[in-house]
């Protein structure tokens, strides 16, 4: 995979090469390029941002520099080789970033980021190349940073460790958070390793069973009591093709029914008054 990133700021950056990202780098698996945007600019202060037009606030990044630095990453990557790119945008007016999409991106051989500074990047730009390529416009979480270049380490590192040969076990990623299938809407449960006895805290006998059904059951069950305690949202609209009748049950405990209003198992869960003993 090819990565570029136009940023005014290329040393926020260097945490790609570190940890498993850099190590991907070094193996040859990613191909990383960090650009200065500013080096697209022709007067002697590097300007890269204007007024908006219709007032208000703050500054927007122009056009120029922005048209000149994508057409010359894009004329390169053809030049070299590299095919079918696709624009990353960071915004929180994006859509929100998630497992899916991060899955979606790693199948993707080149991706270019946008990562913009001040109030944004003239929408012209974007318009623009989404006539030469697929434009995703992405937000991490639902709040406001002071650029881009946070989330382009986010979505590079939950894209890049999906690569084939990435992560030193190829299974890693099965039982993560979010992962597509039985996970897709569940967040992990709690892990433990040595010493079995830490300050007094035991950890779940369960777990020095040896037995590989009873363990299993116990991660499911504490993936679903932990996301109904953070993510409830999740649960609601957990698909019902994911619970088998031990979830059902153990939704039941924790205080959750199917949707009196639907289908019999479906969809949608309600949160009761009180918990089933």
């Amino acid at each position: 995979m090819r990565l570029d990133v136009v940023t005014i700021f290329p040393e926020y950056l260097e945490p790609l090469n570190v940890s498993l990202v850099g190590k991907a780098r070094a193996r040859g698996q990613l191909d990383v390029r960090v650009h200065d945007l500013r080096s697209w600019t022709h007067d002697r202060h590097h300007t890269v941002d204007d007024t908006p037009y219709g007032g208000g606030p703050g500054m927007v990044m122009k056009t120029d520099p922005w048209g000149e630095a994508l057409d010359g990453i894009l004329a390169d990557g053809y030049e070299t080789g590299s095919s079918e790119p696709a624009l990353i945008v960071p915004t929180p007016s994006g859509r929100p970033f998630t497992q899916d999409l991060a899955v979606e991106l790693s199948e993707r051989p080149w991706l270019i980021f946008t990562p913009a500074r001040y109030e944004g990047i003239d929408r012209r730009v974007i318009d623009e190349y989404a006539t030469r390529a697929p434009v995703y416009e992405v937000s991490i979480g639902d709040y406001v940073l002071a650029g881009g270049e946070a989330a382009v380490l986010v979505i590079t590192e939950a894209v890049a460790r999906l690569l084939p040969g990435v992560l030193g076990n190829a299974e890693s990623h099965r039982d993560d958070s979010f992962a597509p299938g039985a996970m897709a809407n569940l967040l992990e449960g709690p892990v433990y390793t040595k010493p079995p006895v830490w300050r007094g805290r035991d950890i779940p006998e369960v777990l020095l069973s040896g037995h590989h059904g009873r363990i299993a059951r116990w991660r499911r069950d504490e993936a679903l009591r932990r996301t109904t305690a953070h993510r409830p949202d999740l649960i609601e609209r957990c698909d019902p093709a994911t619970l088998d009748r031990k979830d059902r049950e153990m939704l039941s405990v924790l205080g959750w029914a199917p949707d009196p209003e639907g289908a019999a198992g479906g969809r949608f869960w309600r949160r009761r008054q009180g918990v089933e003993e």
